[in-house]
């Protein structure tokens, strides 16, 4: 059996795009950064009054106080209410523990991804084709706001069968070029904040996984600096709204492997569709990887 991996690298709106025609397949990396509504306990900690903190417990209040910064923790023995699987409960921390708590709290995730689409009609993204995961706490972080940026890559791990390559980059914008609402099931969505310029892509009609075509296709990504490259690939099955593909451009295997992390939803087009953006990697053979159709990562928008 194959094991599929998401291509997103993370380290620890009502949008009415459904019914748009037309939307900018984009493919630069992107840094993601998330705030939490909550801080969040990122490791088990045993308390000495023979308590514990568990990894991912939700922090509601100190001493009756919601907590917000950091800079806010009291540093005396304090009552947290924790939230802790839906269930809240009280715990007594000592002084010398409230000093040695926020190592161990935390209310942001941040990660690497690719940008998808933006509408150019309702001023919003997309992005990744799936959810953030928080890998230090195992869940999806709940946004309580969050920013894009354009990322530089610098260097490129590459791909081998049963180790998945990764990208290294930074971001140097000072402004965001997006402001996250939700972090959803396929994908991350929001509001584009930067005008648009003429040098992007040309906006494309977008179409259902039942007019994708087995064929050839083109991956839209970037793989160096903050350049875009198209690269061939060939669908080779599609089910519904999902398909799979092989990379088929011998200069991107040379330079990649095939799929790295940090391509997750990387625009596919076809037939001058824009057709879907990538889910994820088949670890064991990273040339291949699947994708889902772009009006379907639009529609599973809930709000």
């Amino acid at each position: 059996m194959h094991k599929l991996l998401h291509v997103v690298v993370v380290f620890f709106l009502f949008v009415p795009v459904a019914s748009a025609r037309e939307l900018i397949p984009m493919g630069q990396t992107v840094q993601i950064d998330l705030e939490m509504p909550h801080y969040v306990v990122v490791q088990d900690v045993y308390l000495d009054s023979g308590e514990w903190l568990k990894k991912g417990d939700k922090i509601l209040t100190i001493n009756n106080k919601p907590v917000s910064k950091l800079d806010q923790l009291p540093f005396e023995e304090s009552k947290l209410k924790v939230e802790r699987q839906g269930k809240e409960q009280s715990i007594q921390v000592s002084k010398q523990e409230m000093t040695q708590l926020s190592q161990f709290i935390r209310n942001h995730t941040t990660g690497l991804g690719t940008l998808t689409y933006i509408d150019p009609d309702a001023q919003q993204f997309g992005a990744l084709g799936h959810q953030i995961i928080d890998q230090t706490l195992g869940i999806a972080p709940r946004v309580y706001r969050g920013a894009l940026y354009i990322a530089n890559v610098e260097k490129i791990k590459k791909s081998e069968p049963g180790i998945p390559g990764y990208k290294v980059s930074q971001h140097r914008q000072q402004l965001a070029i997006g402001d996250v609402d939700t972090n959803e099931v396929y994908g991350i969505f929001g509001k584009w904040q930067q005008p648009l310029q003429q040098s992007l892509p040309p906006a494309r009609k977008i179409i259902h996984g039942k007019k994708i075509e087995v064929g050839p296709a083109i991956l839209q990504t970037s793989i160096a600096g903050e350049k875009v490259e198209q690269f061939a690939i060939q669908i080779n099955e599609i089910t519904g709204e999902t398909f799979r593909f092989t990379i088929e451009d011998a200069s991107l295997i040379e330079k990649t492997g095939g799929i790295i992390q940090g391509m997750s939803g990387s625009p596919i087009i076809q037939n001058d569709n824009f057709v879907g953006a990538v889910t994820h990697m088949f670890v064991e053979t990273p040339t291949k990887g699947a994708a889902i159709s772009i009006v379907e990562m639009i529609k599973r928008n809930p709000k």
